[in-house]
């Protein structure tokens, strides 16, 4: 087995892809409450995704539908 320099992570990924979700929905000219009704999530529920207070967590597929609706890949939404 080979072994070398392990890969850095990204310890905030979180907090990287609120802020991203938040900078597209913008550009898209979206509210928050108009993502959650086309991602089919309460306006809360988005407001916490984009907050770094609450620093609410979210699935997969939930990151996916607002990639979708974004129009945005999931490998945008997710770089620094």
């Amino acid at each position: 087995m080979k072994t070398g320099k392990q890969p850095e992570f990204d310890k905030n990924i979180y907090d990287t892809i609120r802020h991203n979700i938040k900078k597209y929905r913008k550009e898209k000219g979206l509210t928050a409450a108009e993502l959650a009704e086309l991602v089919g999530r309460s306006h809360d529920f988005i407001r916490q995704i984009e907050s770094e207070k609450v620093g609410y967590n979210f699935s997969v597929e939930t990151f996916y539908k607002i990639s979708v609706v974004l129009g945005v890949g999931m490998d945008r939404l997710s770089e620094k």
